[in-house]
């Protein structure tokens, strides 16, 4: 599978993600984060995405920085395409 096609299928499901623990484990093997998104540079994002998927923003810096709640109530920050489960907000 090529790399875009690839990124295609963890965007759809993603499009159902109904927990933290969903989202990490579409997005394997991560970095030094949890998991690692590496489509951030493509024409779809993980937080529409996720959007999609009924999750709500909890706050929000840029497109690369970013954190929002499950709808089951976990919670994921996003930093240029690391996901981490919790909120992690912005210093200062």
């Amino acid at each position: 599978m090529e790399f875009w096609e690839a990124i295609a299928v963890q965007l759809r499901q993603a499009r159902t993600a109904q927990s933290a623990d969903d989202v990490v484990r579409i997005f394997q093997p991560p970095s030094s984060a949890d998991a690692f998104f590496a489509g951030s540079g493509g024409n779809d994002s993980l937080e529409s995405a996720l959007d999609d998927a009924g999750w709500t923003h909890i706050w929000r810096v840029a497109h690369y920085y970013w954190a929002m709640r499950a709808p089951d109530g976990s919670e994921i920050t996003y930093i240029e395409g690391d996901i981490y489960r919790g909120n992690r907000p912005p210093i200062g």
